[in-house]
């Protein structure tokens, strides 16, 4: 289960509001609501977005570490080099 707490207090600390999350998350106020009580479960594609958003690691925003770097980049996903 996601750190509720954790969802919500990162965006008070940034002084957001959860219309403006929702906004960016383009979805209706009362559904960002309802991830930061714990109703719905978020998509991961949004914990994603809210993660490079915040600038923080999914594993944080879940409450899985207290570290809130985002991890570098995988080599898996970056274009390889191409010599000419």
């Amino acid at each position: 289960m996601i750190n509720i707490e954790r969802l919500k207090e990162i965006r008070k600390d940034k002084d957001y509001t959860q219309q403006d999350i929702a906004n960016l998350l383009k979805i209706k106020q009362v559904q960002y609501s309802r991830y930061e009580t714990g109703i719905r479960t978020i998509p991961i594609e949004k914990l994603a977005k809210l993660a490079k958003f915040y600038n923080v690691s999914i594993d944080y925003l879940i409450g899985l570490t207290d570290i809130r770097t985002p991890y570098p980049p995988s080599k898996i996903y970056e274009k390889p080099t191409i010599k000419a």
